[in-house]
């Protein structure tokens, strides 16, 4: 080997050997400066948690947010979603039906195809009691709501409509009866149960009116419709109310029982749009304060919205926490807010995990953006 050959072997062997100890020097430092970001990592986790409370913090514009979603839920708690005053059976048909002419029994028809001067001028035959002795039925006033299918909520709309239709009456347990006029002690015209009926014919006659019945076959149906709304209407928020849908078909005495407990269609209904015009005061507001985004001034949207939520929550507690103390004040229980107070609930948890997932990501992101040494 020339000497030539030697030097340059030497030259390169030097030159691996500088880039080997530069590696090791740059590994060193390195380690060094991990191990220092390390030592120092409750500090790290204390500044970029500092950091985010800043960044997610209210400012004056979520302030205005803020009280304008309380003032918008409590205005809905007071003006639209108060539970309302019940009336006695009479009272409440006189305010719904008002305008509309005196129903009296007149029921002369053959069976299952009662006239159309008939189904508009005689009562809703699944509300007759008289007579439920002579087939041991057990109706009351207080009790025949729970045990005909004409005022459930849901069925209704196919055995009461389907009644009135054939002028019958259906049980909970989907017996059917004829339902005619009878005569009283003091000889008052009355819907009076009178004969066992089938059940399945009640539904035939009905479809077979409307399809084969012509145009008085469609009258016939649509009077039946408006009738079964109105008394469905004027019966919901009496002081018996309306059962909560399907319970009486397996247990009148279950529906009964939670209908004096003030469970009944009235009152979830009552609760139902609380719950959906808070969400949708939430919704609206939500989007809104979205408009406001500004991509130069937070690094991602999900803190953004971290300050949404923090006003829909904040909002809703407010607000659910005045209903609690003014209807504990004034004993005013029409006034409770139960749906606005189970989606503030609902947001209250949601929100909370949201914020620990968002507040997670951005300081564990950024502890370890330090250990990598991005930043």
């Amino acid at each position: 080997m020339s000497l030539e050959e030697l030097r340059k072997k030497r030259a390169a062997l030097s030159k691996s050997t500088d880039i080997t100890l530069n590696n090791i020097n740059t590994i060193a430092e390195e380690s060094n400066r991990v191990a220092l970001v390390a030592n120092q990592a409750d500090k790290h986790l204390r500044e970029l948690t500092l950091e985010f409370e800043h960044q997610t913090g209210l400012n004056g514009l979520d302030l205005k947010f803020l009280f304008f979603a309380t003032a918008l839920q409590c205005a809905r708690q007071y003006l639209l979603t108060p539970f309302q005053e019940r009336l006695n059976d009479k009272e409440a048909a006189k305010k719904v039906k008002n305008n509309h002419p005196k129903e009296t029994s007149n029921r002369m028809h053959q069976w299952y195809w009662p006239s159309i001067e008939e189904i508009q001028t005689s009562p809703v035959p699944y509300d007759a009691i008289y007579g439920s002795k002579d087939f041991d039925l057990g109706f009351s006033g207080s009790n025949h709501r729970h045990k005909t299918l004409g005022h459930d909520p849901l069925f209704g709309w196919i055995f009461g409509l389907s009644n009135i239709v054939t002028s019958t009456l259906t049980t909970w347990d989907f017996q059917s009866f004829h339902v005619k006029t009878g005569l009283t002690a003091n000889e008052h015209r009355r819907d009076k149960i009178s004969n066992r009926a089938d059940t399945i014919k009640v539904l035939s006659y009905t479809k077979d009116r409307f399809l084969d019945d012509g145009v008085e076959g469609k009258k016939v149906l649509g009077i039946a419709l408006f009738k079964h709304a109105i008394h469905l209407k004027s019966d919901q928020y009496s002081t018996a109310g309306l059962p909560i849908p399907a319970i009486s078909t397996f247990s009148p005495q279950l529906s009964q029982k939670l209908a004096e407990y003030g469970i009944d269609m009235g009152n979830v209904a009552t609760v139902g749009k609380q719950a959906s015009l808070s969400i949708l005061i939430n919704t609206l507001i939500a989007t809104i304060h979205g408009l406001y985004y500004d991509p130069t001034k937070y690094s991602s949207w999900s803190q953004y919205e971290v300050k949404t939520r923090k006003i829909l929550s904040y909002s809703n507690l407010i607000a659910s926490s005045s209903n609690l103390i003014y209807v504990g004040i004034s004993r005013d229980v029409k006034k409770l807010d139960i749906g606005g107070l189970a989606v503030a609930l609902y947001r209250l948890i949601s929100d909370i995990e949201f914020i620990q997932q968002v507040k997670d990501e951005f300081v564990f992101g950024g502890f370890n953006d330090l250990i990598q040494g991005d930043i």
